[in-house]
């Protein structure tokens, strides 16, 4: 039966002996199966239990259906758009035609909709036939023969958010299914299961996944969907997961981009703190090439992202991508400032005036920062900025070569006392990168 308790948590089972301390309430419409966490724990002694994949010790790379394709499953009238083994075939083909493959971005990454609305007889996960009638394991040989690597989509609910069947009470069987076909990565999303579930859910999930001996980097939903998130939560969620979005999900729109910078600087619970190798903040996809953005505010987004320590998962039809896009997308300092190895999130450290100061330490520790002057001011003409090198964390006195992010220009040699004046377009960005002479 599909709400069993051998189905949730084999093979390990609940000693009988063992008291209900606390209950976790699962209802998938049917059945209500009461759960003993402290059972869980005791059950799991002795094994892997926190993350221990060895997967995102950098920002993931890579392309991502569901912003520019969203849940689009009519391949009659839409035969190029829909969501299909096609799609993800060629967007893998221009990933490495395009040159994005060798500077990194390395995932194809399903999203919702690939599914069938059924389970097979033996409740195991199935694509719909007719969009992907070789199969995901076809599929995910396709894509790993290219030097690629297939994520895919699931939830922890009894549904995924658009209606298709969720994992709850199949978490071991979808980890099995998943490892099976050879998939590299697995987002869970949370939509259609009670919020309170998650602190224990999704850590199960993460232990089955472990389990396969597949390294699969998991992807979580889970902070998204709670309201009240301090640094306790946040480190939890970084004991079990690679990656994690904690907000809304990104639109094709300005607003939406500055939107999630406002909450990144924010930065409620100190979540920044939490991000390293291994687990990062994930603000959502980068939509650089599709319609919403001007070209400064395209290059807001690969700055900020790139600051902010941030996956970079496009989400845009390669196919079309314009050339100054596609320059920015493939901007190797701006990949590099992503990629640095220490994993630091940037954080804001001025805001005043629509106008913003952010900084990232980089490696060598303490003799790199990448620093961004962001104006979120509209209309009118570029506003001046001004700012002491050491205010940004630049205290040697030997001084510092600092250099445009987006260029390599040498803007000027400086002292750690003196000031980098710079003019930012209106919703534009300056990102500077100094770094320690003496190195």
């Amino acid at each position: 039966m599909s709400g069993s308790l051998n189905t949730l948590l084999s093979p390990c089972q609940i000693p009988a002996s063992k008291s209900v301390t606390n209950v976790w309430t699962w209802v998938d419409g049917r059945i209500r199966t009461m759960i003993s966490v402290v059972a869980l724990v005791v059950c799991l002694a002795g094994l892997v239990w926190s993350l221990d994949n060895g997967l995102a010790r950098t920002p993931p790379m890579g392309w991502l259906s569901w912003q520019r394709y969203r849940c689009n499953t009519d391949c009659v009238q839409y035969p190029d758009d829909c969501i299909s083994e096609k799609l993800y075939m060629r967007m893998a083909d221009l990933l490495v035609s395009e040159g994005y493959r060798d500077l990194g971005y390395k995932y194809v990454n399903i999203d919702d909709c690939w599914m069938s609305r059924n389970r097979s007889k033996d409740g195991s996960l199935q694509p719909d036939p007719v969009r992907f009638p070789n199969g995901i394991k076809s599929l995910a040989n396709y894509v790993h023969l290219k030097g690629l690597k297939l994520g895919i989509y699931e939830d922890f609910g009894t549904k995924t958010c658009g209606g298709y069947p969720g994992s709850k009470f199949y978490l071991q069987q979808d980890a099995e299914t998943f490892a099976a076909w050879g998939i590299d990565m697995v987002k869970l999303d949370g939509c259609y299961t009670d919020v309170s579930d998650m602190d224990e859910g999704y850590p199960i999930m993460g232990f089955y996944l472990n389990q396969t001996g597949r390294p699969m980097l998991y992807s979580c939903s889970w902070p998204a969907y709670i309201k009240q998130k301090d640094f306790a939560l946040y480190q939890k969620i970084a004991k079990y997961c690679n990656i994690w979005r904690n907000y809304n999900d990104i639109g094709d729109s300005w607003d939406d981009v500055s939107g999630i910078i406002e909450y990144y600087g924010k930065d409620g619970g100190n979540f920044s703190k939490v991000a390293g190798p291994g687990n990062f903040n994930d603000p959502d996809m980068i939509i650089l090439g599709d319609y919403g953005l001007s070209y400064d505010q395209q290059r807001v987004q690969m700055a900020m992202w790139a600051i902010m320590a941030s996956p970079l998962l496009m989400s845009n039809n390669l196919e079309t991508v314009k050339p100054e896009s596609k320059a920015l997308l493939q901007n190797r300092r701006i990949i590099a400032i992503n990629q640095d190895p220490l994993g630091i999130q940037g954080t804001r450290i001025v805001k005043m005036n629509g106008l913003e100061i952010w900084v990232k330490p980089l490696a060598p520790k303490g003799k790199s920062i990448a620093f961004a002057f962001l104006n979120l001011n509209h209309g009118g003409g570029p506003s001046k900025v001004s700012y002491p090198l050491n205010k940004l964390g630049a205290m040697s006195p030997q001084g510092y070569n600092v250099t445009d992010g987006f260029t390599g220009k040498l803007i000027g040699t400086y002292k750690s006392k003196d000031k980098v004046t710079v003019m930012v377009n209106p919703t534009g960005i300056f990102l500077g990168v100094a770094n320690f002479l003496g190195q």
